[in-house]
C-alpha cells in the first residue's frame, strides 16, 4: 500500500482568528502570546499554546513585519566567530529572542574597526531593525553616528543616548579580585601576562593588577609583566619569557583564560606543577576552564546574561521604550589551580 502524497498548497492556512475562536480569546491575545508580550495567567497561556500546537498555527512573520514596517531581524556584530568567550553571549542572545519574532543575523568584525563599520553598513542596507555590537574596536563616536540610522546596543563601553546604549563590566575590579585572591593565599611575587596594548579591557585588567599590589603595599615590578595577545600561543610564549627572565615568582595572573591555557602548557613542559609549585588565575571563566588539569581559578564574566540584556535593550530602543541597563557583577570562581603558598 502506497502512502498518499499530500499537496501542501491545498491545505488551508490556519490564521490568528481561527486560533482565537478555538481558544476563546481575542486575536490580539493570541498575537501577544506568540510574541511573548502577553500579560495573562500561566493557565490561559498554556491553553492557547495547546490550541496553537493542535491546529498547527505558524505565525506569518513577513506579514507582521510589513504591517509594522519592521524586518523582524537583529544584526549582531561579533569580534571573532571562533571565540568561546563570545559564544556564550551569542547563546544568551539566541535564548532572549525566543518568542519575540526576531531572528539574529551574526557577522564578524575580526577585531578591526574598519571591518566592524563595514558590517554595520551592510546590515543597515539590508536592513535590520536594530544592531547588537559585542565589544570590538569601533569608537563611540562612530557608534553614535550609525545609531542615527538603526538603534544600537553595545557591550564594553559607557554610552547612553536616544538611539544607542551600552553596558560595561568592571574589568579593573575583576582583575583586582583575581590578584587579591593570590595575595590572600600568601603570594608576594605575582606575575601578570597582559593582553593587547591597544585593547581597553586588557589595559583595565593591568590597572586592576597594579591596584591590588598597591593596596597590599607590594611593589609593582615591570619585570613580572609579560606581553600576551589574549590567545593560547601568546600565553605560552609569555610564560616562557617570564620563566627565563624572572623565575622567582610563585603565582601568575593571566589576562584571560585562553592566555592561562597557554601559560599552563609552558609550565607543564618545564616540569612546574599546578598548584604545588605555581598558582595560576585566568579571566572569563570559559566553559572549558572547569575541565583543565587542574581546573582553572578565574573571574567569571556573565556573558550569557549580558546577551539577554543587550537583546532587551535593543528591542526597547526599537520600540521607543526607556532602556534600563543593569549588568550583573563579575565573580571570582576558585578552583584547584591556586593554593596557599608553602602549603
Amino acid at each position: 500500500m502506497t502512502s498518499k502524497k499530500i499537496d501542501q498548497s491545498s491545505i488551508e492556512r490556519v490564521t490568528v482568528i481561527d486560533v482565537a475562536r478555538e481558544a476563546g480569546v481575542s486575536p490580539s491575545t493570541v498575537s501577544r502570546i506568540v510574541t511573548g508580550t502577553a500579560r495573562v495567567s500561566d493557565k490561559k497561556r498554556k491553553s492557547v499554546e495547546a490550541v496553537i500546537a493542535r491546529m498547527g498555527f505558524v505565525p506569518n512573520m513577513m506579514a507582521r513585519g510589513l504591517k509594522s514596517g519592521r524586518t523582524m531581524t537583529l544584526g549582531v556584530v561579533i569580534p571573532e566567530m571562533t571565540s568561546a568567550f563570545f559564544e556564550a553571549a551569542l547563546s544568551g542572545i539566541e535564548a532572549a529572542v525566543q518568542g519575540s519574532g526576531y531572528v539574529p543575523i551574526v557577522m564578524s568584525g575580526h577585531w578591526d574597526a574598519k571591518e566592524e563599520a563595514q558590517r554595520i553598513e551592510f546590515m543597515q542596507l539590508r536592513p535590520v531593525d536594530g544592531i547588537i555590537l559585542l565589544s570590538g574596536r569601533m569608537s563611540t563616536d562612530e557608534i553614535l553616528r550609525f545609531s542615527r540610522v538603526r538603534p544600537i546596543a553595545a557591550l564594553g563601553r559607557t554610552l547612553q543616548s536616544r538611539h544607542a546604549v551600552a553596558v560595561d563590566l568592571d574589568n579593573r575590579q575583576g582583575a583586582f579580585d583575581a590578584t587579591d585572591h593570590l595575595i590572600g593565599l600568601g603570594h608576594r611575587r605575582i606575575a601578570f601576562i597582559a593582553g593587547p596594548t591597544d585593547h581597553r579591557d586588557a589595559e583595565e585588567r593591568l590597572g586592576g593588577y597594579r591596584d591590588a599590589l598597591k593596596a597590599a603595599n607590594l611593589p609593582f615590578d615591570r619585570a613580572l609583566v609579560a606581553q600576551g595577545d589574549f590567545h593560547e600561543s601568546g600565553g605560552l610564549l609569555a610564560m616562557n619569557r617570564l620563566l627565563d627572565s624572572a623565575p622567582d615568582f610563585s603565582a601568575v595572573f593571566a589576562a584571560n583564560d585562553q592566555t592561562a591555557y597557554g601559560a599552563r602548557l609552558a609550565l607543564y613542559r618545564r616540569g612546574i606543577r599546578l598548584p604545588d609549585d605555581m598558582s595560576l588565575v585566568g579571566f572569563d571563566d570559559l566553559p572549558s576552564s572547569r575541565y583543565t588539569t587542574p581546573p582553572l581559578t578565574t573571574i567569571r564574566q556573565p556573558m550569557f546574561e549580558l546577551g539577554g540584556i543587550l537583546v532587551k535593550a535593543v528591542l526597547d530602543l526599537i520600540g521607543g521604550n526607556p532602556v534600563a541597563l543593569d549588568a550583573p557583577p563579575m565573580e571570582l570562581v576558585v578552583r584547584e589551580s591556586t593554593r596557599r603558598r608553602g602549603q
